[in-house]
Order: structure tokens, then C-alpha cells, then sequence
């Protein structure tokens, strides 16, 4: 995938979230679950279009 289509994407996500942040009522804890299943499904996405989710799921912490 392009470069410019991972910056189109991540606006429209962006603008999209803010538009249900401002625009459709919800409590507050609801907003910020929100907000962080949106943030970290957008990291998985790109860390799994640069190549690094394999790399970090095979990371070995100690012995």
C-alpha cells in the first residue's frame, strides 16, 4: 500500500472518530473505551502493514 493511502486512511479514521466523539452523545468511560479500541486497532493495522506485528508476537522476553 502507498504511502499517501496510509495518510488518507489514518484522516478519514481520524475524522470519523471525532465527527462520534462531537456529534453522537455517549458517556464519557464509553468515549474513552472508544477512543482506545480505535487507537490501538489503528497500531495493529499499521504494524501489520510494515511487517513488524510477526516480530513483536515472536518477541522473547527473558530466558
Amino acid at each position: 500500500m502507498p504511502l499517501i493511502q496510509v495518510v488518507i486512511v489514518l484522516i478519514v479514521v481520524g475524522v470519523l472518530l471525532g465527527l462520534i466523539n462531537r456529534y453522537i452523545p455517549m458517556a464519557d468511560p464509553i468515549k474513552s473505551i472508544l477512543n482506545a479500541v480505535v487507537v490501538i486497532a489503528v497500531i495493529v493495522w499499521l504494524l501489520q502493514l510494515f511487517g513488524l506485528w510477526g516480530y513483536i508476537t515472536h518477541f522473547r522476553v527473558g530466558s
